[in-house]
């Protein structure tokens, strides 16, 4: 048994309505222990719940307002979110951050949800997962003006280079590996061996970014052996390793 958590995973999506029980079950064949799940705004969050509620051990939910989920009403989409974080244990304010990727439009009100949201955590003693997408330099000036002794997370998805990687860990931080360290120009496998293995998590993303070699398909939990692998590859040590270091990781720092 490999006892990994994917540490990121949207499971309530839509893509998975026809299958979900049973890529749940897959996920527990292949060895996955939690499936932790980030919410992206307050449509997402009755859907999320539900799943969670079907299963607490095996699911655990994180309350959030995504980057490309901000808009004008984003204060009270952050007010509806606030107030349901005593509805339910809650293990994490994710996913919050930066994305200029897909629009600036509302970059200066996602800035201010991000910092809302941080605060929030520090306020909660809860750690934050992190979406950076092209605002790297925006998300660690953020963190380092923001360095509290009670902040901590993961920068999910982690597609940075060495030195953000480097100051993230200094700041405390984890990154979150999935998917993409199995590509092949994912740029990542050339210098992930020189991050402590205390310091990295596992996720799928799911259903996004499937791990090759199920690249361009829908992604699911029962692939994270499959970034596991990768990782085992690229440290040469044994799967066991990196699934027992992972795992005891996922569980300091979101408190299972």
């Amino acid at each position: 048994m490999k006892n990994l958590i994917d540490t990121h995973c949207h499971l309530y999506d839509k893509s998975f309505d026809e299958d979900r029980p049973l890529a749940s079950k897959r996920a527990q064949e292949n060895g996955l222990i939690n499936i932790l799940m980030p919410n992206i705004d307050v449509a997402s969050l009755p859907r999320m719940l539900e799943l969670y509620q079907s299963d607490p051990s095996f699911f655990r939910p994180m309350l959030g307002l995504h980057p490309c989920s901000v808009a004008e009403n984003y204060k009270e989409e952050l007010s509806l979110l606030k107030s349901s974080l005593e509805d339910a244990a809650f293990i994490a304010i994710g996913e919050i951050g930066i994305d200029k990727y897909w629009s600036l439009d509302y970059l200066i009100q996602q800035i201010d949800a991000f910092e809302h949201q941080i605060d929030w955590a520090i306020q909660l003693d809860l750690p934050i997962v992190i979406h950076c997408r092209d605002a790297y330099p925006e998300i660690l000036d953020i963190l380092e003006q923001k360095k509290h002794p009670g902040l901590q997370g993961v920068l999910h998805c982690f597609t940075g280079s060495q030195s953000d990687a480097e100051r993230l860990i200094d700041m405390g931080f984890y990154l979150g590996l999935g998917g993409v360290l199995t590509f092949k120009n994912g740029g990542l496998a050339e210098w992930i061996q020189s991050i402590p293995l205390d310091r990295i998590l596992l996720e799928t993303d799911a259903p996004y970014l499937a791990p090759t070699p199920y690249r361009g398909k829908r992604n699911e939990p029962s692939y994270l052996v499959q970034v596991a692998q990768k990782l085992a590859d690229i440290h040469e040590s044994p799967l066991e390793t990196i699934a027992v270091k992972t795992t005891e990781n996922a569980v300091k720092l979101f408190n299972l």
